[in-house]
């Protein structure tokens, strides 16, 4: 029996455990920790990403300053034909050609039509609010993750008061026993065995706190606290079923490399630009060596149309490869979301029940023991059918228990499959 009960000391740890006086201290401790920190970051550098495709719709606007050297005299401007023919004429005047020649001014540019530019700005916009769901869900998983460690460290915390109640038990019953060996009733066997039985207790004692002490560890993790023992916790709401809210992150994802994969196909579309200069130039002019400055500007409409790009091709079967991949994903977590929450549905109440059925054969166990005990002091019971009796309370308690935390641990993940809050199931 005390290999059983040992199998379920050892069963692997759902999601672990907490501690402090109230559990939304610890959600409170969460939310201003780095790990959900790392989250609200990805949400900033997400508006930042949908600021930068803004900013492709605004001018740019450069100023500059140039030298220029030629061996022969070159135009510091354009100069009309008139205009020349009159220089000519008249060498007297000053002619805007020097072979050093400096120049100041201003250039603009900015898009008038381009329909990439659009798309990657709703690709921005739906990376932003898949970041906004990640850090949602996230928030739910951090807070499932409590309050499932919570339940296991009150799981630990019940056990190890229930293994305390059996040393208590045996070393009353141990007393009697030294009583009986030493009237010759029973054999110094008894002794052994009884004793054996209570250091058995210690060693499950000492593996427990083992555990408890990764899980306090686990909660530190997530929340900077250091707990020292389990937070009573008290169901204030259910779960809602619906639309599983968990996948709204990959879903916009996928919506988002759509429209990034649309984007690089509108590449390849007509382009209408704006481009402006302004310049003003200083010179000595070649033919009389006087000091020249000229100003001019020029505005015009590009309009480019792209023939042949390989590398945007690339680019375009590229994002084509990714929108399937997100695709895939968005389906493999669907498949394996929809099967967990139907599996979780199920079990719940089949937990409940279980721990119904639990309480109760515990107060059979109960008043089975303290008839054992009565039995064995009357030489009516042996010394191992009594201490199965001890064995059977404490296996029945320690899957009461169990039960208890899977209960929380089942509630809260089919909290975050649904997207519902957590702080408003668990107080």
């Amino acid at each position: 029996m005390l290999k059983k009960l040992s199998l379920i000391l050892f069963f692997p740890i759902l999601l672990f455990a907490q501690e402090v006086q109230n559990i939304g201290t610890l959600f409170d401790s969460l939310k201003t920790h780095p790990v959900s920190k790392a989250d609200e970051i990805n949400v900033e550098l997400s508006k930042t990403g949908k600021s930068m495709a803004i900013s492709h719709l605004f001018p740019n606007i450069d100023l500059f300053g140039r030298y220029d050297y030629s061996s022969e005299a070159i135009g510091m401007l354009p100069v009309p034909p008139n205009e020349l023919f009159s220089l000519i004429k008249n060498p007297a005047l000053t002619q805007p050609f020097s072979t050093n020649i400096y120049r100041i001014g201003a250039s603009i540019s900015m898009p008038v039509f381009v329909k990439s530019i659009y798309s990657m700005i709703s690709k921005a916009s739906m990376m932003n609010k898949s970041a906004e769901s990640k850090k949602y869900i996230n928030l739910l998983k951090n807070e499932a993750m409590i309050v499932s460690l919570n339940a296991n460290l009150n799981y630990m915390d019940a056990l190890t008061q229930a293994l305390e109640q059996k040393k208590t038990s045996l070393l009353k019953t141990k007393e009697f026993v030294i009583i009986k060996v030493n009237n010759g009733r029973a054999p110094e066997s008894a002794l052994l065995k009884i004793n054996s039985g209570i250091n058995e207790i210690d060693v499950m004692k000492n593996d427990l706190e083992l555990q408890r002490q990764e899980v306090i560890a686990a909660i530190k993790n997530l929340t900077g606290v250091s707990l020292k023992k389990g937070i009573e916790m008290t169901q204030i709401g259910n779960y809602q079923d619906g639309e599983i809210k968990a996948l709204e992150p990959l879903k916009e994802k996928l919506e988002a490399d759509q429209l990034s994969h649309r984007a690089e196909i509108e590449k390849l579309y007509p382009m209408l630009a704006l481009q402006g200069n302004y310049n003003r130039s200083f010179a000595k002019a070649y033919n009389n060596d006087k000091d020249v400055a000229n100003n001019y500007y020029t505005v015009g409409l590009v309009l480019k149309i792209p023939l042949l790009s390989m590398d945007q091709y690339s680019q375009i079967s590229q994002k084509s490869v990714e929108v399937k991949a997100s695709e895939n994903e968005l389906n493999r977590m669907n498949l394996e979301l929809s099967s967990e929450a139907e599996k979780l549905q199920t079990s719940l109440p089949l937990i409940e029940n279980s721990i119904q059925l639990y309480t109760n054969s515990i107060k059979d166990k109960e008043e089975l023991l303290e008839i054992a005990k009565v039995s064995y002091r009357a030489d009516q019971m042996t010394m191992e059918d009594y201490l199965k009796y001890e064995d059977d309370l404490v296996l029945e308690k320690s899957k009461l228990f169990k039960a208890q935390a899977q209960k929380w641990q089942t509630l809260v993940k089919l909290a975050v499959i649904y997207g519902n809050s957590i702080e408003e199931i668990v107080k």
